[in-house]
């Protein structure tokens, strides 16, 4: 049904850059080429597909991190928009950084700088590892330069880091972990958190916190636009559902509100949802956006009445455990609101234009097809406006069914080998994700054509 209600608009978007589908790349280009990673002997054939994009603080790089833990530095093209390049110009690496273990989340510094190498850093959090603090050089495999470790006070044990902030000066970051924030100094490489802020009372109690606060996994965390004082707070997500507000501006990380998102999610919007995944404010710092997996849609919020909700943005799919990750914008002088930007896991992207500015159900207003049936994990628009980032990529599992109806063409084309019968039996006998298969997996840059509000009405009349 939401399908019916966009306006494909591709002609609002054109590609100007692209990786080119790095799971078709063949090894002979494996050292030149901008695939995440070589095949995996392990993974029969795999290569890693780009989970994540985001764009530098300077706007003049865009980082990726593939399922192959392979982290990547895209300068843009300086040609990107010149009316005589031949599109889509051809987007490679220009530095990467090998991690030895999967990460939970990356940011860059937000003082990154293409100019000044030293600014050139970025945050990684790994199980059972500190945080670390990388160079993104030229080197494959650097060593972190600086760590910040996060134990139990009583075990000394590596407690994860599964969510991070690093707002601006960037003099300290924020990390969230099992019922806990935690507040970190930059300049005190080696040292454990300034702060630590609990958001249960106590996990010894037998009812985890006695019903107060806001219990599970911070699994993503989002630091408001500061307003004129500098006040600003920092919206926590977790896996079990339940949003947080925390002010770490002057008042030591206390707790400004908690709500959980389940009834609203499941019954008011019935979009679904299987856990958070994003917390996203608006540009001007009013509305809260909520992302989960296993959702048909965004939750919108408006902070000044606590667990109100205002609306949701439907018609964004994203039906799987994988993380999509949208992205916001300033709405276009006198039409109110705010956009929104967003992948799904079909491949398409949709953008939702006004948001803020009415309550209840919100549609998309254009969307076009980024990747062909490969979900869109990160959506990126470039500070200017004038292009966004999107980069695709996904595995896929064959049902037994359409296994069996290969394995029949395979054995009735011939006298039917018998080796064939034993590698069908043991493909059978094997765990589904030991046959999953890659989709198609590209970082893609896309520059925007706002057309006129006349030619955008043309549009529309054309689908009706």
């Amino acid at each position: 049904m939401d399908h019916k209600e966009v306006f494909p608009q591709s002609n609002r978007v054109e590609l100007a850059a692209s990786t080119g589908d790095v799971t078709l790349q063949n090894e002979s280009d494996e050292s030149v080429s901008s695939s995440p990673s070589p095949k995996d002997k392990r993974d029969n054939g795999l290569r890693g597909y780009f989970e994540t994009a985001q764009w530098t603080a300077d706007g003049t790089t865009i980082l990726t991190y593939s399922s192959s833990n392979l982290i990547s530095g895209y300068i843009v093209p300086e040609n990107l928009l010149s009316p005589t390049a031949t599109r889509p110009l051809k987007l490679t690496p220009q530095a990467t950084i090998q991690l030895p273990e999967p990460s939970n989340v990356i940011v860059g510094a937000p003082y990154f700088q293409l100019t000044e190498p030293w600014t050139q850093q970025l945050l990684v959090s790994s199980q059972d590892h500190p945080i670390q603090l990388y160079y993104l050089t030229s080197s494959s495999s650097p060593s972190p330069a600086s760590c910040y470790p996060l134990t139990k006070v009583r075990s000394e044990t590596f407690l994860s880091a599964t969510s991070l902030i690093w707002p601006y000066p960037g003099t300290h970051f924020i990390a969230g972990s099992r019922n806990l924030l935690a507040k970190f100094d930059i300049s005190r490489t080696g040292e454990e958190p300034l702060l630590r802020v609990k958001t249960i009372p106590s996990e010894r109690h037998l009812s985890k916190g006695g019903g107060v606060g806001m219990r599970g996994t911070i699994s993503t965390l989002a630091a408001q636009p500061p307003d004129a004082y500098n006040a600003s707070l920092v919206a926590a997500g977790t896996w079990t559902r339940w949003v947080g507000l925390y002010d770490f501006a002057g008042s030591g990380g206390t707790c400004a509100a908690t709500w959980s998102i389940a009834l609203a999610s499941t019954e008011e919007a019935q979009i679904g949802g299987d856990g958070i995944v994003q917390t996203i404010w608006s540009p001007c710092g009013r509305y809260l956006l909520v992302g989960e997996r296993k959702s048909t849609g965004i939750l919108v919020y408006d902070v000044r009445v606590t667990g109100k909700l205002l609306g949701w943005l439907s018609g964004r799919e994203a039906r799987g455990n994988q993380r999509i990750s949208c992205d916001v914008f300033p709405g276009q002088e006198g039409s109110g609101g705010f956009e929104v930007w967003s992948g799904t896991t079909d491949g398409a992207v949709k953008v939702w234009e006004g948001v803020g500015s009415h309550e209840g159900a919100h549609t998309p207003a254009w969307s076009w097809g980024a990747a062909q049936q490969s979900t869109v994990g990160s959506t990126c628009v470039h500070p200017s406006g004038t292009v966004v980032a999107t980069c695709s990529g996904s595995w896929e599992f064959p049902d037994d069914d359409e296994e069996e109806d290969e394995s029949l063409s395979h054995n009735g084309s011939t006298s039917a080998d018998s080796d064939s019968d034993s590698e069908s039996d043991i493909s059978k006998s094997e765990a589904p994700w030991m046959r999953r298969r890659n989709k198609e997996s590209s970082l893609k840059i896309w520059s925007i054509s706002n057309g006129t509000d006349e030619e955008r009405r043309e549009n529309e009349g054309g689908h009706d």
